[in-house]
């Protein structure tokens, strides 16, 4: 695959959420980058999103506190200050018996919405906002859903981690949650549909049930959105038709378990992950820092290592810490629960390390923001 190393992309922005705190860096060529932070320091960022999509871009983080506890806080300025309103953002009914304990994703709605944003949550439920990211509403019919009693928390937790709303139709959306599965709705969150056909629970007695799954991540790409790509616990899948069935494209990687799944913002069907050694390991296959490629759809895969450690490599790369930025060379980033940050400015050919001894890295996220 021909990339050109060191393109020039503008200024790229990075959001990298950690155990106590959120870093910002910004780069004009992704070889030097100038860091501040850490923003709410001791806050737990699990979430942040960089928003594109108006006038001036704007940076979300989904922070929880030991003391305060969570919410949303929301820049304008590329974290030179930060708003977050006097009420919770998100909050959920009275009548649930429940109450917020972490934001775990944040994702933005379709192009033309530009003021939509959605929450995935802990306990596993959904939100949206229809101004910003500034308050959000209860989305009822997924926590209504007769599953829901028997969903139960993976090793992180109860929650709804991935959220993709469908880049045209505003009513379609679907949502992974750990424990659960994937979850679609076609009636703008009315009702919810459980789409888990081909995807393995090797941990349950019936090893393909209807729901159940511990699905670790989903992506998809906006020009081919009923293409999905899932990192399970213990498989790798794709779907060609929204979720409704998925086969197995783990062929190729050194191992079916993992966290990350990241898709080309501009190639469909050009996928990035991070395999990962299960159930007792949780270290890279063969202790190497490998991240791997497709370039067609999961028919093969590819290491990607030029730049990356060559010594014994044993940090794990959870599902939201690995991102990309929307260059026209997109850049490529991961960072480490043992706190090292690294990059790729030519999608994956070539790495360096731009940071190290931050707190565990929970989140990254990337884009060009002038």
């Amino acid at each position: 695959m021909t990339a050109q190393h060191g393109s020039a992309a503008g200024t790229v922005a990075l959001a990298i959420g950690t155990g106590k705190g959120l870093f910002l860096a910004t780069s004009g060529d992704r070889s030097h980058w100038e860091f501040t932070g850490p923003h709410f320091p001791m806050h737990a960022v699990y979430a942040t999103m960089i928003d594109t999509r108006g006038d001036r871009p704007r940076i979300l983080a989904g922070t929880a506190s030991q003391h305060w506890g969570p919410g949303v806080s929301v820049s304008d300025d590329l974290g030179a200050t930060w708003q977050e309103p006097a009420d919770a953002p998100i909050a959920f009914p009275d009548d649930t018996g429940a109450s917020l304990e972490q934001v775990w994703q944040l994702a933005p709605g379709p192009a033309n919405q530009p003021d939509v944003v959605y929450a995935g949550v802990q306990p596993s439920a959904l939100f949206r906002s229809d101004d910003g990211g500034r308050s959000f509403r209860f989305v009822r019919g997924l926590w209504d859903h007769p599953h829901r009693p028997e969903w139960t928390p993976g090793f992180g937790g109860k929650a709804v981690h991935t959220v993709l709303p469908h880049p045209r139709e505003a009513d379609r959306v679907v949502v992974a949650m750990s424990t659960g599965g994937v979850y679609r709705t076609t009636d703008g969150g009315a009702s919810w549909q459980a789409s888990n056909q081909g995807i393995r629970a090797k941990f349950l007695p019936d090893e393909y049930p209807e729901f159940g799954q511990c699905v670790h991540k989903v992506a998809r790409h906006p020009a081919r959105p009923d293409q999905l790509f899932a990192q399970n616990h213990h498989g790798v899948y794709r779907s060609d038709d929204g979720g409704a069935a998925w086969t197995s494209i783990a062929a190729g990687l050194p191992s079916d378990f993992g966290f990350a799944m990241v898709s080309h913002p501009h190639r469909p069907g050009v996928v990035y992950n991070f395999p990962i050694q299960a159930d007792e390991y949780r270290i890279p296959p063969d202790a190497a820092c490998r991240v791997y490629r497709s370039d067609d759809a999961g028919g093969s895969w590819t290491a990607l290592t030029e730049g990356l450690p060559q010594q014994r490599f044993y940090p794990t790369v959870l599902r939201d810490a690995m991102g990309v930025d929307d260059a026209p060379v997109p850049g490529v980033y991961f960072g480490t629960r043992s706190g090292e940050l690294f990059a790729s400015p030519d999608e994956g050919e070539h790495w360096q390390q731009i940071a190290a001894h931050l707190p565990d890295v929970l989140c990254v996220r990337a884009a060009v923001v002038g």
